[in-house]
């Protein structure tokens, strides 16, 4: 396996924005469950291995079930995600 990038050594200020922009969402009011889907969809839209897990942890912090976790890759075949999902998710 290659070594992933290091995004903090690539560009410093790309990476302080990225976490204020974390920061900001996860303090605007939407719940962290429906932050972890998202999270974790997008960890897998980008094949990161070591994000995809470390959203997983967030969302069992935050309730999602470990079935709807599972079932990110393919929610638009589950009846598991609300429409609000849906709409995130997609």
């Amino acid at each position: 396996m290659q070594p992933r990038l290091n995004a903090y050594e690539a560009g410093k200020d790309a990476y302080r924005a990225v976490l204020q922009l974390n920061s900001y969402v996860h303090d605007c009011g939407l719940e962290q469950s429906l932050l972890a889907l998202v999270k974790i969809r997008a960890s897998q839209i980008n094949g990161c291995a070591y994000c995809i897990d470390m959203h997983v942890k967030e969302g069992r912090k935050a309730g999602v079930s470990e079935q709807r976790m599972h079932l990110v890759a393919a929610w638009r075949e589950s009846q598991l995600f609300s429409e609000r999902e849906r709409a995130a998710l997609a």
